[in-house]
């Protein structure tokens, strides 16, 4: 079982092969899950950066099919998150 804080708060378990689970997942076990006193720890800073980039297929869409403005937008989008989140 995974535990993703996103503005979700997801859960993902490693038995569903069918959902992708995201970087920076933190592996919990069941008891934990089932537990009233399970307490997440905070997210790195390099876990909510990573958390706050575009998915690459945005921009892989856009390339294969010339969409140059939806190309800028993810570019646009990725040096977003570099201001908000310069690397320390």
């Amino acid at each position: 079982m995974f535990y993703f804080k996103d503005q979700n708060d997801g859960f993902y378990s490693v038995a569903d092969l069918s959902i992708r689970v995201p970087d920076g997942c933190i592996e919990i076990t069941q008891d934990e899950f089932t537990s009233s006193q399970f307490v997440l720890p905070e997210p790195t800073y390099a876990q909510k950066r990573a958390a706050e980039y575009p998915p690459a297929t945005d921009y892989l869409d856009g390339v294969v099919k010339g969409d140059q403005a939806q190309i800028d937008k993810y570019i646009a989008d990725c040096l977003a998150v570099k201001a908000a989140y310069p690397k320390v």
